[in-house]
Parts: structure tokens; C-alpha cells; sequence
């Protein structure tokens, strides 16, 4: 099967699309073909080496934990899946960039009616990511709550799940992006010099939350603008969270299934809107993540094996 590898940590350069043993999938496992993967900031922070501390690799390694797919063999033990069925879920084992995957059975749910390949398979860390923001800043009617980097694949469903709890969301985005932020709800504001003066317009009052999902100055932002620490979360400025006391939930914050699936059945449903910014076949994974490092990207980039 086809995989993509890197064999030392670099920039996009050492990342090769190679041919691989396919897995067989041990006690508790499917295998599956995968139809669609995510990419992450994350895997970029990995594959440069810049998280060696806290994720090192081992090389050659394998990338990716999004997927989505049809189970084409079970091992042993399998509870609840049989070949032939759609899943989407997650693997913790850097290997969802690949023609097939072994996941444990516990990390997949079955893909419902409605729900296109491409939203299936990168809704993994963005979705639970989000929902673990909005749990910690834990919006209510009548609340205000500002998300940043909020047209992200983070941010993106982060607004859309702040909003079904009743709060009015601001939106930090780049103009191109406003229209689809007041599509769903969503009060768009420009980021850059003057932001503060135009969140405090646009919210005709006190901030009640923040959402941090892009880093850059965000966490102070929120204290300036009165947010008590612990209604301000962010997924990117950890050092300033501890200085000033707010939160850092993220995707290991809301990392099961059982979220995943509740996210699932919303988008199917068309109650969640996932972006798909572009779709690339595996062999160009370079030019997909010269895409992300790019960054202003809306929404999510696929690849399709």
C-alpha cells in the first residue's frame, strides 16, 4: 500500500508518499481502506521536530490520525463492526496518511447517512477540539463569546457549537471569511490593529468568554477586554494561560468517540457545518501541507488516497 513517511524531522521536503506493508489488524482492530484524512498544524509541529519532548518519532514514521473509510477486515474480538461498514474516527498511531489503517474498534463509529467522506474524515481533532473549547468556557443564553482564528478548522465549528448553546459568538476573520461567519449566526470582526475597539462595538457591552484558537497575543486580548481567566481557552498560548490562569482544553480534552459521533450525527444532519478548504490526492501530501503553513485557510484540508 501507499503511506506517506518521513525518515528525519524537516520541512515539508522529507515527506514522501512510499510504498508499505499493509496491516493486519490485531484483537479489537478493523482494518480500513481509507476514502479521506485530515492534516493538522500539529503533524506540521511534529514532523519539524519542534514537539520531539513531548511526541518524538520514531523513522521512518507514518503521519495522520483522522480518517475515514470502509472496514475491508476485522480482527478477533471486534465488537459492533463488520466488513463492509463506513466508520470515521481516529488512530494515536501517526498512520491514517495511507491507503489502509489498523484502529481500534473503541476509536471508529459507524459514518451516518448525509455526512460526505470529506467532512467523515476531518472531523476528528478539529470537532473534538472545538467542543472541549466551548465546554471550557461553557457558554449560556444571553452570553457574548469571542472565538479567534474563527473561519479555522478549529475555530469554524467552535463558533457553530458556541452558538447552539444559546450565546451570541464574535468572530475574528479576515474579511473574505464574513460573509460565511453572519451565515451562521456569527458577527464577524476584523483582526489586526484596532481589534479591541472593534470587539467592544460589536459586542455593545462586556465580553463574557474567549476563545483562543489561534495564539499571537489572544490570551491577553481577553484580559484586556475584562474575561475572567477562567472563562478564556486556548489551544495554542499555553505559557501565557499559566501566567495569567486560564484554561488549555484541547483535543485530548474531549478525545472518544462517543463526542465524535454526537459531532457525526450534527453534521449529517446539517445542524454543523464542517468547511472543507481543499482536497488533495495522497501523492501531493507536499503541496497539501504547503497549503496549511500558509495559513488564513478556511476550514479543513483532505487528503484522498
Amino acid at each position: 500500500m501507499k503511506a506517506v513517511r518521513f525518515h528525519e524531522y524537516g520541512g515539508i521536503d522529507v515527506l514522501r508518499v512510499e510504498e508499505s506493508a499493509r496491516p493486519s489488524p490485531g484483537p479489537g482492530q478493523v482494518l480500513v481502506e481509507v476514502r479521506a484524512a485530515g492534516i493538522q498544524p500539529g503533524e506540521v509541529m511534529i514532523r519539524e521536530g519542534a514537539r520531539h519532548d513531548r511526541w518524538p518519532a520514531t523513522f521512518p514514521s507514518g503521519q495522520g490520525s483522522d480518517l475515514a473509510g470502509v472496514v475491508v477486515e476485522t480482527g478477533p474480538q471486534v465488537r459492533g463492526f463488520a466488513v463492509g461498514d463506513e466508520v470515521l474516527g481516529y488512530t494515536h498511531t501517526r498512520a491514517s496518511h495511507a491507503e489502509f489503517v489498523a484502529v481500534d474498534d473503541v476509536n471508529v463509529v459507524h459514518r451516518p447517512d448525509g455526512l460526505s467522506w470529506e467532512a467523515a474524515g476531518s472531523l476528528y481533532v478539529a470537532g473534538t477540539t472545538a467542543y472541549a473549547t466551548v465546554f471550557a468556557v461553557d457558554p449560556v443564553p444571553g452570553d457574548t463569546v469571542v472565538v479567534s482564528g474563527a473561519a479555522g478548522g478549529v475555530g469554524s465549528l467552535a463558533v457553530q457549537l458556541a452558538r447552539r448553546r444559546g450565546a451570541t459568538v464574535i468572530g475574528l476573520a479576515g474579511e473574505r471569511n464574513h460573509t460565511w461567519l453572519k451565515e451562521h449566526g456569527v458577527v464577524p470582526v476584523a483582526y489586526g490593529e484596532g481589534v479591541a475597539e472593534r470587539i467592544r462595538e460589536a459586542a455593545g457591552g462586556g465580553v463574557d468568554a474567549f476563545i483562543d484558537t489561534f495564539g499571537d497575543g489572544y490570551v491577553e486580548l481577553a484580559v484586556e477586554l475584562g474575561v475572567r481567566p477562567g472563562r478564556i481557552n486556548t489551544i495554542r498560548d499555553w505559557r501565557t494561560a499559566a501566567r495569567v490562569g486560564a484554561r488549555t482544553y484541547g483535543e485530548g480534552s474531549a478525545a472518544c468517540a462517543v463526542v465524535l459521533g454526537e459531532l457525526a450525527r450534527l453534521a449529517a444532519r446539517g445542524d454543523l457545518t464542517v468547511p472543507i478548504a481543499r482536497v488533495y490526492p495522497l501523492e501531493q501530501v507536499q503541496d497539501a501541507f504547503r497549503d496549511l503553513e500558509r495559513g488564513h485557510t478556511h476550514g479543513k484540508i483532505v487528503l484522498r488516497p
